[in-house]
């Protein structure tokens, strides 16, 4: 709508030029603007004293304060996303990414009760941030 807008009043009583090169440049900035703002980056980094961190955006979770793990695979997703989904949980989703890992929390200052990310390799995600977790996390999945 903005991109026709724009275009609209670019081109208002000049050349057929005015219209379709706005267009496209609008087009592009927009394409381009739309794609930025849905990357969410999920990262597994560790300190010099080995406390592994799992970085989703913003925000930030070191590994000792989950307490347990679990790969949600694509068929179960709708259920963990849905009405069993608790309001007070930190997600992290995108429609195409399909597969998901649950972190439930055991942090006495922090009321969030678990973590929800979306990822395209719920194992590799697993083995890298919880590797003593991953094994009991990964055993009903697929």
């Amino acid at each position: 709508f903005v991109v026709a807008l724009l275009t609209a009043q670019f081109g208002l009583n000049r050349s057929a030029l005015w219209i379709y090169i706005p267009a496209v440049l609008l087009s592009i900035v927009g394409v381009w603007v739309l794609l930025n703002m849905s990357s969410t980056v999920v990262a597994v980094e560790e300190d010099a004293d080995g406390t592994r961190w799992l970085i989703a955006g913003q925000a930030n979770l070191p590994a000792d304060v989950v307490s347990r793990s679990l790969a949600v695979p694509a068929t179960a997703k709708r259920n963990a996303m849905g009405r069993q989904l608790d309001p007070a949980a930190f997600v992290v989703s995108h429609g195409w990414v399909h597969e998901m890992v649950m972190l439930v929390l055991d942090d006495p200052e922090d009321p969030t009760p678990y973590w929800l990310v979306g990822t395209k390799d719920p194992e590799a995600l697993l083995r890298a941030f919880l590797p003593s977790q991953a094994d009991a996390a990964l055993a009903d999945f697929r």
